[in-house]
């Protein structure tokens, strides 16, 4: 009985060696044909490995690669590290536009080979580069930043006929000073902004230089909304009363009879 009872444990253990390694088996071929299965359905694409400054020359350390959905592959994008990088002796491709770490590299954002790169490549079709003497009271305290949206203002005149008007709205700003690297927002006291119009546009910013102050106004993007705005006066900010904001709610006074309290206009 004891060599028999032996015997059938050892079969036992045998056939659950057996199923185990089986069964491992079976998990292991099918990840594998999982892996098979991921890789056929993406395919490898470019990215920034760490931010690429405007105009910096595209190089080995600065892109990395990443998986990517076949089915969903963007227009334009890289996968062969030589269709990016130069050959030996070739000059090198470079950002047209600042690219940030972990953002995909499309040959619309880079130059070809050994093309110089300027602000011309940020414009937009049928767009003019312009420039516009600016100072910190002039600029928003030196918080325009390249890729910021402003408004343009005129103010000329002295004492009485003093009087401001918006001549352009929801300008691009392209650079400031000589920097044009839409990645940068740290705030510092210019000289000059750059701003991207139309020629028309660029006329009217060329006599407006000429016949008074030009200022910046900042532009929130959410929600912004282009309007008609008149021409103001000095003599329109003179008045007797002090004007009262449209949304401003009426005064109010607290009423209590008893246990009751209400809120009524004064």
């Amino acid at each position: 009985m004891r060599l028999s009872s032996l015997l059938l444990v050892a079969v036992g253990l045998g056939a659950a060696g057996g199923s185990v390694y089986f069964a491992q088996d079976i998990l292991a071929k099918q990840a594998q044909r999982d892996t098979l299965t991921e890789e056929a359905a993406t395919i490898g694409v470019l990215v920034a490995g760490r931010d690429i400054a405007f105009g910096q020359a595209i190089e080995a350390q600065l892109i990395t690669t990443i998986h990517w959905p076949r089915d969903a592959l963007p227009a334009g994008i890289f996968t062969d590290p030589a269709d990016l990088l130069p050959a030996e002796g070739v000059e090198p491709r470079r950002a047209r536009k600042a690219i940030a770490q972990g953002e995909l590299i499309l040959n619309t954002r880079v130059s070809d080979w050994g093309e110089k790169v300027t602000i011309v490549q940020s414009l937009s079709p049928n767009q003019r580069a312009m420039a516009i003497k600016v100072d910190a009271e002039t600029a928003v305290g030196g918080f325009v930043t390249p890729g910021d949206f402003v408004d343009v203002l005129l103010t000329q005149g002295r004492n009485e006929k003093m009087r401001t008007v918006t001549i352009l709205q929801n300008v691009r700003v392209i650079g400031v000073d000589q920097d044009s690297n839409e990645g940068n927002d740290t705030p510092e006291i210019a000289r000059t902004v750059t701003v991207e119009v139309t020629p028309d546009e660029g006329q009217r910013l060329a006599l407006a230089q000429q016949a008074g102050t030009l200022s910046l106004t900042l532009r929130n993007q959410i929600g912004a909304e282009d309007k008609p705005l008149e021409l103001l006066r000095l003599s329109d900010l003179l008045q007797e009363v002090s004007p009262v904001p449209e949304n401003a709610a009426a005064p109010k006074i607290t009423v209590r009879r008893g246990i009751d309290v209400t809120d009524e206009n004064l």
